[in-house]
């Protein structure tokens, strides 16, 4: 006799290789959800400055050149190193000038007279690109501006720089030890210099001829070569390459600013050369031959050889300008000459300088 029995009958477990139809779905689901999460976080990261690792690829060609502009200004660590690099040349030379609103203004500025100089010079024009105007005062920081020149404004405290200054005066002396000060900046910086005047003509290239000399420091410009005896120094123009002597040089200059009040920044280095302080520091120095940068002092013995003309040995912007104009005239005037006939050409009389001494 056959028993009964009872059972509860369960679905057949799925193999392993086969998914229902709903599991499919919902797996679609999610998938959805994420990829449109993903994206949205990519979009994010894309819009905010957090995706530096993105943007160069997906960004304008205007925005890559901001950015490159950003960076590079964020690795000064202020406006000088900024307008030092940007100036300089390829060994990290800069030509700098100091002018206040005196040398700015009039029919024809002393800054004007000074750009034409580079412009009726021989090989001189492209040498503007490297040259960093110091202006003292609002006026002539603007006017630089307005040029489209490289400008650097010199905060001065306690200091009326917009006047002109003449040799004795007080705010003169001041002046010249603030620009001492300044240029020995420049030189912890990095950066070596040809320092010049406004009032100084750059008739021709001077790299050139002071390439082959560059185992020289410190390089100086004389109202009157005596050769190898030191002449009367003129700071107005100089050559410096930065390194530990000249830096070392320019701060111990500094430093006897208040030594003697009567003394000029010029009559200081002077000391400094005669006492022997350039030997014991090891630094060699040259003093300018007036045959290549010469001046109102003394006048080039041939204009085939000039380099500078420098309007020393006078007073007064209104005749600096005059007799530097004449002088432009002059260069005009000989650059038709041949080449041998250089040595016999003589310069005009410097007018306007004397009646005003």
């Amino acid at each position: 006799m056959k028993r009964s029995s009872s059972s509860v009958e369960f679905p057949p477990c799925p193999q392993s290789n086969q998914t229902p139809t709903h599991t499919l779905r919902n797996r679609a689901f999610d998938f959805a959800i994420l990829s449109l999460l993903f994206l949205g976080f990519l979009f994010i990261f894309i819009a905010t400055p957090s995706g530096t690792l993105l943007t160069p690829l997906l960004s304008s060609p205007s925005s890559q050149c901001n950015s490159s502009t950003m960076h590079k200004m964020a690795i000064y660590q202020d406006e000088l190193d900024e307008v030092l690099a940007e100036t300089s040349t390829e060994n990290k030379t800069v030509i700098i000038a100091v002018v206040n609103k005196a040398y700015v203004e009039g029919d024809k500025s002393m800054l004007d007279l000074f750009l034409d100089g580079f412009w009726h010079g021989d090989g001189t024009q492209g040498l503007v690109n490297h040259i960093l105007i110091v202006a003292t005062d609002p006026v002539s920081y603007n006017r630089c501006k307005f040029l489209r020149l490289h400008c650097y404004k010199l905060e001065v405290e306690g200091i009326n720089f917009v006047e002109e200054k003449f040799y004795g005066n007080e705010d003169y002396y001041k002046m010249m030890w603030r620009r001492t000060q300044f240029l020995g900046d420049v030189l912890k910086r990095g950066y070596n210099f040809i320092f010049t005047d406004t009032d100084i003509l750059w008739l021709r290239n001077p790299f050139s001829i002071l390439s082959p000399n560059e185992t020289f420091d410190f390089q100086i410009a004389c109202d009157g070569y005596r050769g190898n005896e030191l002449c009367y120094v003129n700071n107005g123009f100089t050559i410096v390459r930065s390194n530990n002597k000249t830096i070392t040089l320019y701060d111990t200059w500094y430093a006897k600013r208040n030594d003697d009040v009567r003394q000029t920044e010029q009559d200081v280095v002077r000391l400094l050369i005669e006492n022997g302080f350039f030997k014991d520091l090891g630094l060699n120095y040259r003093l300018l031959d007036t045959l290549y940068f010469s001046g109102f002092c003394e006048n080039s013995r041939d204009i085939g050889f000039v380099v500078t003309v420098h309007a020393n040995c006078c007073l007064g912007i209104s005749a600096k300008l005059a007799d530097l104009t004449t002088v432009i005239h002059d260069w005009k005037r000989a650059k038709k000459l041949f080449v041998n006939e250089t040595s016999r050409f003589k310069w005009s009389k410097h007018k306007a300088c004397k009646k005003k001494n």
